[in-house]
């Protein structure tokens, strides 16, 4: 399984700004494009935790089912 993200790299003055364009709420920044990537990587699975623990929440006492969802082949 294999998902892929489009990273999108603005270069600036200071440096580097990153987002993904399929997730919303995905911004960061680095002084070097490795900076940025390394930054990037780390924003998006800071995203994802964050959505899992609000979504969490949301749920407490309801009857829910969770499984695995899988993209791509």
């Amino acid at each position: 399984m294999r998902l892929e993200l489009s990273a999108i790299y603005l270069k600036t003055p200071e440096g580097y700004v990153a987002t993904v364009a399929e997730l919303s709420g995905v911004n960061t920044q680095g002084a070097t494009l490795e900076d940025a990537r390394r930054n990037l990587r780390e924003a998006v699975e800071l995203i994802i935790q964050a959505n899992r623990a609000l979504a969490e929440e949301g749920l407490v006492g309801a009857d829910t089912i969770r499984e695995p969802l899988t993209l791509g082949s």
